[in-house]
């Protein structure tokens, strides 16, 4: 075990659940007790009790759990959070778990890749593989009790994995330094030769010796024309199936569509005769009586022509 970084005073706890050996059990504790010494004491405590411990936060340097010969421990997100929490900050966890080769029906067995992304959500850092090898007989027979998993396919994985040297919900405080800064740090030197360059003198200032444009001597015939409004037009305005102006038109296309609701409120005749007179009116025509008008003139009767003779 000393491979497993377990030193003289370190407090470790091992983790076993059903499928742990006794015999297997007792070795490993005996075996870490003398790695650590009298004066330290090695906890043993079952997978499934182990939230329900009155172990404080931080309280065990080494973490074992899966490791004891024969066992096929699995590990779920809260037994790896607990794992997590009574691990001092920079201790080590060591777990061994059965892992599958690829993804199947059963999701309880984990693969290597989801077991380390497991480990590394739990709030471990360092998370690494230390050794992966195929069941022995004995471990085969002991998933198929314990998990019912008939395949062929298991691996058994080893991994390891750090807490960080701090613990969740602490602080530090930060030591910021604020230099002053030199009085050479304020507005850049200017070269004297640009400087001079934008630098206007008395005789530059002078207009009577100077020729100035006519702005109208500027513009041609052409730019004199007045453009087509339907040039005006946006691309869009133009190629949209839908005849609705933007807000706040600039291309004519609102002033296109209230003309044509005008046009649209001028009375229309169904016969195209109404405004010829009654000689050539309908019997059922709305304008019989009245004078023959323009086509669109608004028609306006004395008060003496609305009531009967």
């Amino acid at each position: 075990m000393a491979e497993y970084g377990i030193s003289v005073g370190q407090r470790v706890v091992v983790i076993w659940d059903s499928s742990s050996p006794v015999e297997g059990l007792k070795n490993l504790v005996a075996k870490i007790q003398a790695l650590v010494g009298p004066e330290s004491r090695v906890s043993v405590e079952n997978i499934d009790q182990l939230s329900h411990s009155a172990h404080a936060e931080s309280s065990f340097d080494v973490v074992l759990s899966g490791m004891v010969p024969g066992s096929m421990t699995l590990h779920s997100a809260e037994v790896l959070a607990e794992i997590a929490r009574i691990l001092k900050p920079g201790g080590c966890v060591l777990l061994k778990e059965p892992v599958s080769s690829q993804i199947g029906d059963n999701s309880q067995i984990k693969t290597a890749a989801r077991l380390l992304t497991a480990l590394t959500l739990s709030g471990l850092v360092e998370v690494k593989e230390l050794l992966k090898e195929p069941l022995t007989p004995e471990e085969t027979q002991s998933v198929q009790e314990h998990l019912g998993y008939q395949g062929n396919d298991l691996l058994s994985v080893q991994m390891e994995g750090k807490k960080p040297n701090f613990e969740v919900g602490s602080s530090s405080q930060l030591k910021l330094s604020f230099a002053k800064k030199s009085a050479s740090s304020g507005k850049p030197a200017v070269d004297p030769a640009a400087a001079k360059l934008w630098t206007l003198s008395a005789n530059d200032m002078d207009d009577e010796g100077m020729d100035l444009l006519d702005s109208d001597e500027l513009l041609d015939s052409e730019d004199l024309k007045k453009p087509d409004p339907s040039s005006l037009k946006a691309p869009s305005c133009k190629e949209s199936g839908k005849k609705k102006a933007c807000k706040n038109c600039t291309c004519g296309l609102a002033e296109d569509l209230e003309q044509e609701k005008k046009e649209s409120l001028k009375p229309k005749s169904a016969c195209g005769n109404c405004y010829l007179g009654d000689a050539f009116r309908c019997a059922s025509c709305p304008y019989m009586g009245m004078p023959a008008f323009k086509p669109g003139e608004k028609i306006l009767l004395a008060e003496n022509n609305l009531h009967d003779a």
